[in-house]
């Protein structure tokens, strides 16, 4: 187990559809293991595996960062099967470090995905769960924080990532 390097803004990794998981293998779950100690490392509440460098369609969600283990929820090919609401909020994202941006996400999901053992499972979550597990999902869809920005956010965000490779900072 180990804490993994997490990709940034730019690698072409984050912005391609990850891969289905087929089997899950003693590879998938190292890999959620290490996914769980880089997440806690970062700080961060969520993970998902093209973060990491890895297209696959693995996702891991902890509201607590640790501090209650029983909340880590590792997901397999996760979907969202059902959403309603609305609700707008700052985000950031490990990818795209001091960027947060004004979201409008699902106030309500559901969810169908697989779990550790690879049994089918549905998850309901509100509030701050469904906007993180949203997140994740967009991550394994190839979709980031700044896609889901105006044009106009985007661009200023845009010009502030470059200046930070630019300047060597990302």
């Amino acid at each position: 187990m180990g804490i993994l390097n997490i990709v940034k803004y730019g690698d072409p990794v984050l912005i391609k559809k990850a891969e289905a998981v087929k089997n899950i293998d003693s590879q998938v779950l190292e890999l959620l293991d290490d996914m769980r100690d880089t997440v806690y490392a970062a700080p961060g509440i969520g993970l998902a595996a093209p973060q990491v460098g890895k297209s696959k369609r693995i996702i891991l969600v902890d509201l607590s960062i640790g501090e209650k283990p029983d909340q880590l929820l590792k997901l397999i090919n996760p979907e969202i099967i059902y959403q309603e609401g609305s609700i707008e909020e700052e985000e950031g994202c490990l990818s795209l470090p001091e960027i947060n941006i004004h979201i409008v996400r699902p106030a309500k999901i559901v969810l169908r995905a697989l779990n550790i053992q690879g049994k089918e499972i549905e998850l309901e979550a509100t509030g701050l769960a469904a906007r993180v597990l949203s997140h994740e999902i967009d991550h394994i869809n190839g979709i980031l924080i700044i896609d889901r920005a105006s044009p106009l956010k985007r661009d200023f965000y845009l010009k502030k990532i470059k200046k930070k490779i630019k300047d060597e900072e990302w």
